[in-house]
């Protein structure tokens, strides 16, 4: 739902409620329309509330959450991490890479990162993150609560069907029916945290 309303995000083809390995309870499958090669701030934003949907969905529908959206809050904040160390996209600290990646020469080696900055530095990095998750996160909540009935609508059909293909869920949007208090409790049992999947190139 976040994906089809936030603009410019790469469509949902696939929203599946069927659990994969140990950790991911369903996915949503977004597949870029072209190759791309470079990705804006607002695009790296709308990909992180597209990531924060899970988790919020979750404090809406049960006042609660769960472990769930653990991958989804790595990967969103990774992203936020990016846009503020590598990519030059903060506000408060301007256009500047910070920190510096460097191979280890020898085997199994992870690449690690030599930090380059000061304490005050490390702790406005810290900030900038932070508010770039937390302003996504809020504008995911007004979307989520600005838009409960379509949310619940896609939920109950997702307990039927367990896969919904993009066209299907294209109509659901559509079809504006009101959603009861009783068919809301049975459709938010599915409005979890589960993993997004997204083709192309993306910074992680």
């Amino acid at each position: 739902l976040v994906a089809k309303k936030v603009p410019g995000c790469d469509p949902v083809h696939k929203i599946s409620i069927i659990p994969r390995g140990h950790k991911a309870l369903g996915y949503t499958l977004q597949l870029p329309e072209e190759d791309r090669f470079l990705m804006s701030k607002i695009e790296l934003t709308n990909r992180i509330c597209v990531l924060l949907g899970g988790r919020v969905a979750e404090q809406i529908h049960f006042d609660d959450i769960t472990t769930g959206a653990q991958n989804d809050l790595e990967r969103a904040t990774q992203i936020a991490r990016q846009m503020v160390t590598e990519f030059g996209m903060s506000d408060s600290l301007g256009p500047v890479t910070l920190g510096r990646k460097q191979h280890e020469v020898f085997l199994g080696r992870d690449i690690v990162e030599e930090r380059n900055y000061s304490d005050e530095i490390a702790f406005s990095i810290d900030k900038e993150v932070r508010k770039i998750v937390d302003d996504c996160y809020e504008r995911v909540r007004v979307i989520l609560t600005d838009n409960h009935e379509a949310h619940v609508r896609i939920a109950r059909t997702l307990l039927v069907e367990e896969v919904i293909e993009g066209d299907r869920l294209d109509s659901l949007l559509e079809e504006g029916i009101p959603v009861d208090s009783e068919d809301s409790e049975g459709g938010a049992e599915v409005a979890v945290a589960s993993s997004t999947e997204q083709e192309g190139s993306q910074p992680v």
